[in-house]
């Protein structure tokens, strides 16, 4: 039975891929920053399923935070993370941009990725065998919408830091790769994107629809299977043919 890390579980991708994690009974560890109501009704659905869940809190749009979030990991015996926590935080361009907001951006998509990574891998590598998937973004390719270049700036530097890490843990029995989502419907486009935001998105978008947070986490859960074993430093892009690498 696996321990599995969620950041950012308390709604959308995160929630979604808590319940494919369940299907299998994993140990479940349910992080979220402010929404304890969410989190805890997916560990609730969770159980349910038969899986076990505990809740873990931690802000990660601080040094402070991320680092005691990352102290507190220690403490557990992971065997697959996924790196699901970010956000916008809010829109800016870059004259009137201001310099919390690019800090606390970084900290929150990239940086923490880092530190949580750095925090579980030991116990992976003594066992030979763990999962890592970071969550990156269509921004990541393409530079992100109106003022979102601070948070596309990191979800492209998570690909990057993907195939680092792929490379440096790959021969230790690690997988780790990335997931790319396209326009998803969740909380994020309902806090930071206008309806006529979402029709233009959809406009632009082959599969003519905006995708599910099921069908992200159905191919986090799938890198995460003996089905996806020799698949390394790869960042998979789900996003309805918004965007072709």
């Amino acid at each position: 039975m696996r321990t599995v890390l969620i950041t950012g579980a308390s709604k959308g991708i995160g929630a979604a891929t808590a319940q494919c994690f369940a299907h299998e009974k994993a140990n479940l560890l349910i992080h979220y920053s402010t929404d304890r109501g969410g989190a805890e009704t997916v560990a609730a659905q969770a159980q349910v399923l038969g899986s076990k869940a505990e809740l873990l809190q931690a802000d990660l749009t601080t040094l402070e935070g991320a680092q005691a979030f990352a102290e507190t990991l220690k403490s557990h015996k992971i065997d697959v993370l996924i790196n699901n926590a970010g956000s916008l935080i809010g829109r800016h361009k870059l004259a009137d941009m201001p310099s919390d907001h690019w800090e606390r951006t970084i900290m929150l998509n990239l940086s923490s990725v880092f530190y949580i990574a750095q925090a579980v891998v030991p116990h992976m590598i003594e066992k030979k065998q763990g999962w890592i998937v970071n969550v990156g973004s269509v921004a990541g390719r393409n530079g992100g919408g109106p003022g979102a270049f601070a948070y596309a700036t990191c979800k492209g530097a998570v690909s990057a830091l993907t195939k680092g890490m792929a490379k440096e843990l790959a021969p230790a029995g690690i997988h780790v790769n990335c997931v790319a989502p396209g326009v998803i419907a969740t909380n994020f486009h309902e806090v930071f994107s206008t309806p006529q935001m979402l029709e233009s998105f959809k406009a632009n978008t082959p599969a003519g629809r905006l995708g599910t947070s099921e069908e992200t986490a159905d191919v986090i859960a799938y890198l995460c299977s003996d089905k996806a074993a020799y698949i390394y430093g790869q960042t998979i892009e789900v996003n309805g043919g918004l965007y072709f690498a």
